[in-house]
């Protein structure tokens, strides 16, 4: 199984619903495009959170030293994205894609993170709340079933039941759980989560 994940917007939780997808499925981890911290980068962060032993971090396709959208921070760089050159690393593991930002966001003058999500694809759309998710996540899951694609949400931040309600009986997708706040993110908090999301995994 090949899980993409992306987010209703920037910093909505997309790297630790990642970790906690790849711990749940023991699966490999990749993110084709990473713009910025490259010291600390997502990357990073997914292989301190995760505790088993057979998940591989696989090599960003490109790797841009601002923290930026893809296609700005790839002319600071003084390189174009090609969307051919962004090649699946081989792998016979479940794999998660991380996107970057998102699923509008810019890679080139013609091309977006939606034109790097292969047919084959399930997608994970994290959404948190806050004023407008519910018109950012239904858009961003319209423009996916548009395209055909098999989508879940997975819900990030403080429950608010009404938001969530609404969302769902509009979308009609699958929701494989909710993130809640919590003090910190450590290893044990992705491996509780991973616990709870795991049989809603295993049947996608």
């Amino acid at each position: 199984m090949k899980l993409f994940v992306t987010g209703i917007s920037t910093e909505v939780g997309k790297t630790i619903a990642s970790a906690i997808l790849v711990e749940a499925l023991e699966a490999d981890y990749w993110k084709p495009i990473q713009a910025g911290e490259l010291e600390d980068s997502d990357s990073h962060k997914v292989a301190s959170l995760i505790s088993n032993s057979k998940t591989v971090i696989h090599k960003n396709s490109y790797a841009l030293k601002t923290a930026m959208s893809p296609h700005a921070a790839a002319e600071i760089d003084g390189v174009v994205i090609d969307r051919e050159k962004i090649e699946e690393p081989k792998t016979d593991n479940h794999l998660v894609i991380e996107g970057a930002g998102g699923l509008l966001v810019p890679i080139n003058d013609e091309d977006t993170i939606l034109d790097i999500i292969m047919p084959s694809y399930k997608v994970v759309v994290v959404s948190r709340h806050y004023l407008g998710s519910i018109n950012h996540t239904l858009l961003t899951v319209g423009w996916l079933q548009e395209r055909k694609y098999d989508v879940v949400i997975l819900f990030s931040g403080k429950e608010q039941k009404t938001t969530e309600d609404i969302i769902l009986k509009k979308t009609k997708v699958p929701c494989i759980g909710r993130i809640d706040e919590e003090a910190v993110f450590d290893k044990a908090t992705i491996k509780k989560y991973a616990d709870q999301f795991k049989s809603a995994l295993e049947l996608l």
